[in-house]
């Protein structure tokens, strides 16, 4: 049964087609052997995204428009269990102060829809540039 699941493998595709038929397997999780994603990956992308949206949302809510942002989500496991996600944002958001860039990446570390839906700890850190 071990030699089974290690050997398993298939494909993803989404339906916008930006993953098609995109190596899933043992392999592209835990052993880095092949190209491919894995489910840890895939979440945490989501994660950064969706996160990195709430905070632009919440920027133009305040008529400020950010000329870069980016995040990069870190995920950690305990042996089989996501235990926690860290989610690190660095922007260049002309007309803020870094205590008003960190309370909003605050209340969006806590109020995306990914960080709802996740029961884990989650963390973040801002950086204005």
């Amino acid at each position: 049964m071990e030699r089974q699941r290690k050997e398993g493998r298939g494909q993803l595709s989404t339906q916008s087609g930006i993953l098609d038929q995109t190596n899933y397997s043992f392999k592209t999780r835990f052993t880095g052997e092949e190209k491919g994603t894995n489910p840890e990956e895939l979440l945490a992308a989501a994660h950064a995204g969706c996160f990195t949206m709430a905070v632009s949302f919440a920027l133009s809510e305040k008529g400020i428009e950010p000329a870069i942002l980016g995040t990069e989500a870190t995920l950690t496991m305990e042996g089989f269990e996501i235990s926690g996600m860290h989610l690190s944002i660095t922007g260049s958001v002309p007309g803020i102060s870094e205590a008003e860039f960190e309370e909003i990446t605050k209340a969006a570390e806590q109020n995306c829809l990914i960080s709802k839906a996740l029961k884990i700890n989650i963390t973040s850190e801002a950086h204005l540039i």
